[in-house]
């Protein structure tokens, strides 16, 4: 079962949504639309430019005008549409991408908080497949992003906290400066990257950073909603597997 807590102090720093989809040839046609349905949510906006970036070995007797001409031709700029919300959330949409990233939101879909992170993706969605009409999803994915509390940098101490993946018989946290950890693995129809990366800071104090990034591909438009439900289920389920008793008690505010 996922984690239906709202926590008074939550580990996630970052919530990103993405749908991934065919390159729209007609969608700067549909923008206007889009903004005047959105604007209550995402009153600000902005157009910006990606320039993309050349590597090219033009070999003896090569010119670099001609590789440069000819990228200029086949790749030129890309558009980037981007709605701002002063509470703290924004939304790029690309050709072929459409993103939510979230400082704000700290549950997805828990009816006792006011600001909920399906709510947003709902509004998006809804209108964005309305305008568009596309019927097919390339992906869809939901990532999480927690800087989560260390105890201290004893050993003893991080496993009383956390099930974590580092080898830690071997390679003591009292010794780490650096360790990271990634896998990407099955999860029932999609997919999640989970990693684990520990840091020792110049300060001297000691991040734990968990990055979960759930993930399904080829999905019918109208499947989008109940894929993301999926997949946070799944993230939560990870979370779930990798924090301890401790990790609650710091999420709700008490002492540990």
């Amino acid at each position: 079962m996922p984690i239906t807590e709202v926590f008074q102090r939550p580990t996630v720093k970052q919530v990103i949504f993405q749908i991934t989809y065919p390159n729209l040839f007609y969608l700067e046609s549909k923008i206007g639309d889009l903004q005047l349905n959105i604007m209550e949510k995402f009153p600000e906006s902005s157009l910006l430019f990606r320039r993309q970036v050349l590597f090219a070995d033009i070999g003896p007797g090569g010119k670099i005008e001609d590789v440069i001409e000819k990228s200029q031709m086949e790749q030129g700029t890309k558009k980037i549409w981007q709605f701002n919300s002063p509470k703290g959330y924004q939304m790029n949409i690309t050709s072929d991408s459409l993103d939510i990233t979230s400082k704000l939101h700290k549950t997805y879909n828990n009816t006792a908080s006011d600001n909920r992170f399906r709510d947003i993706i709902e509004f998006v969605v809804t209108q964005f497949l309305n305008i568009t009409k596309i019927p097919l999803i390339l992906r869809i994915g939901l990532r999480y992003v927690d800087e989560c509390p260390m105890p201290s940098n004893i050993t003893a101490d991080f496993l009383s906290y956390y099930k974590t993946t580092f080898p830690v018989d071997r390679f003591k946290i009292e010794d780490a400066i650096e360790m990271n950890f990634m896998a990407t693995v099955k999860r029932d129809n999609g997919y999640v990257r989970y990693a684990e990366s520990f840091k020792q800071s110049p300060d001297n104090t000691y991040k734990l950073i968990l990055d979960f990034d759930g993930f399904a591909n080829n999905i019918q438009a109208e499947q989008c909603l109940v894929t993301t439900d999926k997949l946070h289920d799944i993230i939560s389920a990870e979370f779930k597997a990798t924090i301890k008793e401790p990790v609650y008690r710091y999420m709700r505010g008490e002492s540990v």
